[in-house]
């Protein structure tokens, strides 16, 4: 009977025969992911850069209202 190496190689020789004809569409996905991931990561990256206008030494203003809290560290208005 067959050993357990001849086993293997029998299925290692099936799943190449087998995979050879899913190896182009796989090289292609991979291709499309690695373009799409360098796509977003460039992305990422432009995003985190500071706008030209940031660069003006001007500090940036955001408006809105200060809230007091007590020592529970509830808001002191009584709001949620």
């Amino acid at each position: 009977m067959f050993g357990l190496s001849e086993l293997a190689m029998i299925l290692l020789v099936v799943v190449v025969v087998l995979a050879v004809k899913k190896l182009p569409e796989l090289t292609r996905s991979a291709g499309k992911s690695a373009r799409i991931l360098k796509a977003e990561a460039r992305a990422a990256k432009e995003q985190d850069r500071p706008a030209p206008e940031q660069l003006s030494g001007e500090p940036r203003v955001i408006r809105g209202e200060a809230v007091r809290r007590d020592e529970t560290g509830h808001r002191a208005d009584g709001a949620a």
